[in-house]
């Protein structure tokens, strides 16, 4: 049931009664923001604290009267340093990190638009749907769609091995946050029968994840996933990692041990020992150079089996599915180390021999790329092991399982840095929210106005992302193992086989398993 209060909304004069909406748990007001109503930090799960921690997320508590929904929720645990920096907004302290915010055309219950949530990224340990580069506004008015952004669990809290708890606790919180969807999401004015997942990177990783689960079927009916990692843990090695880290704090990683660890102290565990992965390289192998101690886990019950093998049974085949990456993903992480144009022929064959698919990988890599730098081969080589050749064999996978995807790469370099970041990890972001000023917009886009080709580039990406969410055809063919054909998105964007192909085919028959323990 949906009502309005004649008071107006906290927060300056409106012409309009503030929205309220009665959710499962109660009533919630939201606010009047450019067109949109909006609600803020509602939650969708008890807070998973005391008795609830490390536990599958609980119902959330019901209350009584209205419940003002104008701020965001907490974040999750994790290192709020990385949270910093200018745009930041102001969010409440406390335990109520499972929320979900809302912006919607107009909370009419016989609307039925299509409703798109947002599931951020952040390396499975940072991230918060409060953070300003994921203002949704543009996407909800320029597409006409509901949008959905949830909090989940990260780092020690969300997916590390403890023994005692359920594995992927953040997964499960996703799930919870769809399930939230499911019952809620049409006295706002959306279509539970209409909803599209869409996230970024370690958001990406867990869409994969979802297509994949047995609890998540149903509960949406598309999914977009950009840049996804290859990154998912086998049971053996995130036992051995989740030790290491419960060692960190001079614990077992236990629910009784580290249950007396208040939630932000984990958060320094995890940092730690991020910082010392590299010199484990001899036992976890691949993912010590990732310098995250935290993915999805293959543990044969939540995650049966990794999303490419999952996919390729059907697991998805009735999900349409839109999957991209950017063609110089690595290089925002060579930047960010202040290592662009300073990287060795010696530490370029180091990462070719880790990386490269097959014995003979790194002179395969060089054969396929003669005229590559040491930083070019060290940059490529990443790029395709960490997100491009997992992307696009995860659409390779969902036809392979009977259903159909539709596949982009962005080409276009971002302006910040004189263009040198070129067309790298997370420049999607901005352009599909349009915020320019925020978060990573900052460093890429330098801090200065947007120009007209950027504009541009951002509205298509908004216009092929809800047209997707609407119909399932974001505006181009769906890829085959025929034509392989793709959008490149950049300043004019065109509709061509993949471009990538020398790596496509370094890396054809290569099967992403869960990462190993040696």
């Amino acid at each position: 049931m949906t009502t309005t209060e004649s008071r107006l909304s906290a927060g300056g004069p409106s012409e309009e009664p503030a929205p309220v909406v009665r959710t499962t748990a109660g009533a919630v007001r939201g606010r009047r923001e450019e067109g949109l109503a909006v609600f803020r930090g509602i939650p969708f799960a008890a807070p998973p604290v005391g008795e609830a921690r490390f536990m599958a997320p609980r119902p959330a508590h019901p209350w009584d009267g209205i419940r003002d929904a104008h701020a965001f929720g907490p974040p999750p645990p994790q290192d709020l340093g990385n949270l910093g920096g200018p745009g930041l907004l102001d969010v409440p302290e406390g335990d109520e990190w499972l929320t979900v915010n809302v912006w919607t055309p107009e909370p009419d219950p016989g609307a039925h638009r299509p409703v798109m949530v947002w599931i951020y990224g952040g390396a499975y340990k940072l991230g918060h749907s409060g953070s300003p580069g994921y203002d949704a506004r543009h996407i909800a008015t320029e597409g006409d769609v509901v949008v959905v952004s949830l909090n989940y669990r990260l780092g020690m809290e969300g997916f590390a091995f403890i023994e005692g708890a359920p594995a992927n606790r953040a997964l499960l919180d996703q799930v919870a946050a769809l399930e939230w969807v499911r019952d809620n999401i049409e006295a706002f004015g959306g279509d539970p029968g209409q909803v599209t997942v869409f996230g970024e990177s370690a958001g990406a990783g867990s869409i994969a994840s979802l297509l994949s689960m047995p609890d998540a079927a149903g509960l949406f009916r598309r999914a977009i996933a950009q840049s996804v990692p290859g990154t998912f843990f086998s049971d053996a090695l995130a036992r051995d990692i989740g030790t290491a880290l419960a060692a960190e704090l001079g614990l077992r990683p236990t629910v009784a041990d580290l249950s007396t660890i208040a939630p932000h102290r984990l958060t320094s565990a995890g940092e730690t020992l991020s910082a010392k992965m590299l010199q484990r390289v001899d036992r976890w192998g691949q993912a010590a150079p990732t310098v995250t101690p935290f993915s999805p886990v293959v543990d044969g019950e939540v995650l049966p089996t990794s999303p490419w093998q999952a996919l390729r049974s059907g697991s998805a085949r009735d999900v349409d599915l839109l999957v991209g990456h950017n063609r110089d993903e690595y290089r925002l992480f060579v930047a960010m180390a202040g290592q662009l144009g300073q990287i060795t022929d010696e530490r370029a064959a180091s990462a070719l021999r880790l990386f490269a698919p097959g014995s003979d990988g790194e002179q395969a890599y060089r054969a396929a790329f003669p005229d590559a730098s040491p930083s070019e081969l060290y940059e490529r080589v990443q790029t395709d092991w960490l997100f491009n050749m997992p992307t696009l064999h995860l659409a390779e996978a969902q036809r392979a399982g009977g259903g159909r995807a539709h596949v982009y790469e962005l080409t276009w370099p971002a302006p910040g840095n004189g263009g040198a970041l070129g067309a790298c990890h997370a420049l999607d972001i901005p352009l599909l929210f349009g915020t320019y000023g925020a978060d990573l917009g900052l460093l890429l886009f330098a801090g200065g106005e947007p120009s007209a080709e950027a504009l541009a580039l951002s509205s298509r990406f908004r216009a092929s992302w809800t047209a997707f969410a609407r119909t399932g055809d974001p505006g181009w063919p769906a890829y085959d193992d025929e034509q392989r054909l793709v959008q490149v998105l950049d300043a004019e964007p065109v509709v061509t086989a993949y471009p990538e192909e020398r790596s496509r085919r370094l890396w054809e028959g290569y099967e992403f398993l869960p990462l190993p323990l040696l």
